[in-house]
Formats: C-alpha cells, structure tokens, sequence
C-alpha cells in the first residue's frame, strides 16, 4: 500500500471513527436527558436530530468509503448500493435542512416581540417543531426517490462516461442530461437552505450585538445567558456548514464539467462533504452545558466504580 493510500485511508478512518463516536455519544446524552427530565428543549430536539442525521451520513458514506480505500472489494450488490446511496442522500439533506431549521428557529426565538404576528409565532413554535421534522423526512424521502435508480453496484471494467465512482458503488446517470440536472437540482437546493441559514444567522448576530452594546458593564458577571449561548452555537454551527458546503460545491461544480471523474477528486469531495457531519458534535459538545454535564457525570461515576473496585480485592484480604 503506497503513501498515498495510506493518508487517505487513515484520513477516512478518522473522520468516520470520531465522528460516529461524537455524534453516538451527543444522542446517548440527550436520551440520558429526555429519561430524567421527561421532555427536550425544543433546540435540543433539534440538536438531537441534527446528530442522528450526521450518524446516518457517515455511516453509510465514510464507512463503505473507508473500507474501500483499504482494499475491500464487492462490499455491495446492487441491491446494497441502492439502499445505501438512498439513505445517504436523505441523510445529507437533512443535515443541512435541520441545520437550516436550527438558524430560522433561534432566530424567532431571540428576536424581540414587535407585533402581535411574532409573538403568536413565538407561542407556537415549540409545538411546530415535531411536526416540521415530519414533513422534512417526507420530503426528503420523496425528493431523493430518484437516487435508488441510478445505483449499481461497481462492474469489472472502466467506468462509463456521466459516473460518479464512489468506489463501492456507482451512479450512473446515463447521459450528459441526467448528470447535470441533478447536479443542478442538489446544488440548487442547498444553496437555497444555505441562503436562508446565512439571512438568519446575520439576523442572530445584529441582534446578538444589539443586546451585547445594551447589557455591557451591567450583566458582565453574570455571563451569557441560556438564549445568547444557544445562539452562539447555532451560529458557529453555520459557519462550519457554510465553510465546508462551500468547499464541496467547488469541487461539485468541477464535476460536472467533466464528462468522468477522476478517484483523487470524487474522494476530496467525500472528505469534505463530511467535515460538517463528523466536527458539529464535537462543537455540540464543547458549547452545550447539558450535554457536556452528561458527559462528566457519567465519566465521574466510571472513575468511581472503578475506584470501589479497586478497594474490593484489599477489603476482602483484611
């Protein structure tokens, strides 16, 4: 196995182990939250989706990715393939609308109350959220029906023309057409979900800085409060989406002038494409104090039961 290879692989493994780690561990936590406070936030539903949504999308992308890079051959039939790039699809749409709801959602919720609309809306927006996760699923799901068709599993012999080579599997859009409509459609949508993302995010911010020039000398002991830290993250959490969504949409763009792709390019768009899914749990982590709190008590009580075992064995002898 030479160099190259090398760095990739590690590089995919590293990307797949810790982010499948950090994405399991913030669900653990909310479940853990959801048991012993009976219900979530609505932002912490929202979270919580979030992170399910990423598990998904590096499981059934940076998962076969890696194991193809090591030298894993017919991991898929074309029965798999068309499972796996369905799942897929739907998982990265959902990442960036749920990442898209996260924005307009905290954006409602710190925005002051100037009118009899706003404020009805502030009222109902906790209850809308369930049902917005329904209706984004559905949509989704209907939206990417058309991914399942165009997989097969890969076949011995060059990769025809309008193929995207995922190495363990391949989409194959038959003509120039097929190619670039869905690359136009994918592209079109995101950047639809990302403009809106960006209107609320400059929205959190100017208020964000309103209330800092208001409160400055006043509060300063008393730190952020609960809705300025949320909308911090949130913020942050788009930041890092608009980043790494602008990285993916060059090479996207790139692919589509070509008639076939080559491995080197295919795999840069995988990685990058899954830098958002595989480090917003670990910013998750670092900015929610209920997660990270979850977190240290169930670290703290390891750290316990493996001290009152060690004292068994001496208990025992005197």
């Amino acid at each position: 196995m030479d160099l190259c290879v090398t760095i990739k692989g590690v590089s995919f493994l590293l990307q797949a182990g810790l982010g499948i780690l950090a994405n399991a561990l913030v669900l653990l936590a909310y479940v853990h939250i959801m048991l012993t406070d009976a219900q979530l936030q609505p932002v912490d539903s929202i979270l919580c989706h979030l992170a399910f949504a990423d598990l998904l999308l590096l499981l059934t992308r940076c998962v076969p990715q890696t194991m193809t890079v090591f030298g894993m051959k017919n991991l898929l039939d074309d029965a798999g393939c068309k499972a796996v790039i369905y799942t897929y699809r739907i998982a990265r749409a959902l990442s960036v609308c749920i990442t898209c709801m996260l924005s307009v959602f905290q954006a409602v919720t710190v925005a002051p109350a100037a009118g009899p609309l706003l404020s009805g809306l502030k009222i109902r927006l906790p209850r809308l959220v369930v049902p917005t996760f329904a209706v984004l699923w559905f949509v989704n799901m209907a939206v990417c029906i058309a991914a399942p068709f165009f997989s097969v599993a890969p076949r011995n012999g060059t990769v025809p023309p309008f193929t995207l080579n995922l190495g363990f599997c391949h989409v194959d859009f038959r003509d120039n057409l097929s190619y670039v409509i869905n690359g136009v459609a994918v592209s079109v949508r995101d950047f639809a979900f990302v403009g809106v993302m960006l209107g609320s995010s400059g929205y959190i911010l100017v208020l964000l800085h309103r209330h800092g020039r208001k409160v400055r000398g006043i509060r300063r002991s008393q730190g952020d409060t609960m809705e300025t830290r949320a909308a911090k993250t949130v913020v942050m959490l788009v930041v890092l989406y608009v980043v790494f969504f602008g990285i993916d949409n060059v090479i996207w763009i790139y692919m589509l002038t070509v008639p076939q792709v080559p491995p080197v390019v295919a795999d840069m768009r995988v990685f990058f494409s899954s830098c958002y899914a595989s480090l917003s749990p670990f910013l998750i982590i670092s900015s929610n104090k209920k997660v990270k709190a979850r977190m240290v008590c169930a670290t703290s009580s390891d750290q316990e039961r493996q001290a009152e075992d060690s004292k068994d064995p001496k208990a025992a002898k005197n």
